[in-house]
């Protein structure tokens, strides 16, 4: 059978298991549909929480963002995994012991203000539409490749199979189908892995053969072998890197403080029995993830080897049918400048090869010509990774208008039943508004993984910890410090990365030589500066705040 064959299986079968697993799961109240009863064991919710972390930028675009910027990609693998560490001591317990069911509830309750909750809200539905749209995408072009369908019905399938078990099961729906997506994403990243390890280094790990000497007969080290393709092609040599000291350190934090403070995260922690299996999910989740991002450097460089010796001073018209099917999608294009019919792949203006980052993992089985089975089963991991993220992202967005919007400030005699309606409601306006966006994608969608988590760095993560671990600031500290972060991140990322105030300007004009994904940080700071100082100069909070700060941090 061929690859369309194979993915039409392979995805068949998939789909269907996960809408059987919400036919199952059906959520028949709010505290089922917001934090699936509480009664999620740590195991599961650790294969969840994994599985809604690693999202398609995650199984799609890592592997390429390291591919092309080599030594420098490392940033995201330090600030993504190394934010889990942070959510394991700083915030999943003590959110766990709050008990309530969303981020803005805390921030709600615990700064006493409608106010403060409104902003929380905001931030949250900034973060999740702009991650979700960017899901959304990734399933369309997964669909247009390898299912030969139109971008936009790839998009609209995703949507339908999303909105089923999301708006069907709600949280303990969305829980029980990550955990199956789990296991389908990380299978379908590591066997094309494993066989391509093989294939050049005759090491079947992965992590292990990317440091090994090629099979060849030549006696080189595949990093050595790829350090000198790149240099060959005028590009930085792959094991060094380009970013300063500073840079380096502003984005691995920005990566790490917004990976604990994104709302769809957090209220993975909210749905195990108590404390320490919020712990215990953390650990596991941590673990689960390590497995990918461990992976993905060594996909990086057999995909970059592979993708170089095989169209760089290549005749177009000898291609393999793999360039011919992704050049359909628009995702590689080939301008020849010189009209000689060779591919001249270069780190200059005679460059006549664009290729998108995001094709690598896709790609990667094709170009080293893996049995056809095993690109379908990519191609299935790929959906499950962007379906997974994207159905706890919208849950984000339902719980966030049902019960933090329409039963905490609106309309709060809303009874459970019409609660719950409108949570499925919004999840579904949700869905359609991630489609127009997929359909449609806003100019950050390019930049939709710096934009959320640079808000979330800049917004949510700063109200949590001070909220958690200082009693002084007050709902005026706050919400100052919330509006603060977000604005001066939003102004820095449309000047420095979306060009919505006039021409992008060169780097050299970065502020302190920060790039756009890291001045999280420096947002975040002036949000912690901002909330402290305010909080100073305002009474203190009232005495319930304290007793209840105090109950979480140290319960009975």
């Amino acid at each position: 059978m061929d690859v369309q064959a194979w993915t039409y299986i392979i995805v068949g079968i998939t789909f269907m298991l996960y809408i059987g697993i919400a036919i199952w799961s059906k959520a028949n109240s709010t505290n089922e549909f917001y934090i699936a009863g509480k009664g999620v064991s740590p195991l599961a919710n650790g294969m969840a929480t994994a599985a809604d972390w690693m999202s398609a930028a995650s199984f799609l675009s890592m592997a390429g963002i390291i591919a092309f910027s080599g030594y420098d990609g490392s940033v995201y693998l330090m600030g993504w995994t190394g934010g889990y560490v942070l959510l394991a001591l700083l915030v999943a317990p003590y959110l766990r012991n709050f008990g309530k069911y969303t981020v803005p509830d805390f921030i709600g309750e615990r700064y006493y203000s409608t106010n403060a909750r409104l902003v929380a809200v905001f931030c949250a539905l900034i973060v999740s539409f702009t991650y979700v749209a960017g899901q959304m995408q990734g399933v369309g072009i997964v669909f247009s490749r390898f299912l030969e369908v139109p971008f936009e019905v790839g998009v609209l399938i995703g949507m339908v199979i999303v909105l089923f078990y999301a708006v069907l099961g709600g949280m303990k729906g969305i829980t029980y189908t990550q955990v199956a997506q789990y296991c389908v994403l990380i299978f379908a990243f590591m066997v094309p892995a494993i066989f391509i390890s093989i294939q050049m280094t005759g090491n079947f790990i992965p992590q292990l053969g990317m440091g090994s000497v090629i099979n060849d007969g030549s006696g080189i080290y595949l990093l050595d072998k790829l350090d000198m393709l790149s240099k060959d092609l005028g590009f930085t040599e792959y094991t060094k890197g380009s970013k300063s000291v500073i840079d380096v350190f502003c984005i691995t934090m920005a990566l790490m403080v917004g990976t604990a403070g994104l709302p769809h995260v957090i209220v993975r922690f909210f749905t195990v029995k108590k404390v320490s299996d919020a712990r215990k999910s953390v650990g596991l989740a941590l673990l689960f993830i390590t497995i990918l991002y461990t992976t993905a450097p060594a996909v990086s460089v057999f995909s970059k080897v592979n993708l170089i010796e095989t169209v760089s001073n290549k005749e177009y018209v000898m291609m393999p049918e793999w360039f011919k099917n992704w050049e359909n999608t628009g995702l590689i294009k080939f301008n020849d400048k010189n009209n000689d019919g060779i591919i001249n792949y270069i780190n200059s203006s005679e460059n006549e090869l664009y290729i998108n980052n995001d094709i690598m993992v896709l790609a990667n089985p094709e170009i080293a010509n893996l049995p056809a089975w095993v690109i379908a089963l990519v191609a299935a991991g790929g959906l499950a990774a962007a379906l997974s993220t994207a159905a706890g992202l919208l849950l984000v967005i339902s719980t966030a208008v049902s019960n933090d919007l329409i039963k905490k400030i609106l309309y709060p005699s809303i009874s459970q039943k019409n609660e719950l309606i409108i949570a499925r409601l919004s999840a579904t306006f949700a869905v359609l508004v991630a489609g127009y966006f997929a359909y449609n994608p806003p100019d950050f969608v390019a930049a939709v993984v710096a934009l959320a988590f640079g808000l979330a760095a800049a917004s949510i993560f700063p109200a949590i910890i001070l909220g958690i671990f200082f009693r002084r600031v007050n709902k005026e500290g706050a919400i100052s410090g919330m509006l603060v972060g977000i604005s001066v991140m939003l102004f820095y990322m449309m000047k420095f990365k979306l060009g919505w105030l006039g021409d992008i300007p060169p780097k050299s004009e970065w502020w302190f030589g920060i790039s756009p994904e890291g001045f999280g940080s420096v947002a975040m700071l002036c949000n912690f500066v901002t909330s402290i100082t305010v909080s100073m100069v305002f009474k203190k909070p009232p005495k319930h705040v304290a007793e209840l700060i105090d109950n979480i941090r140290y319960p009975k």
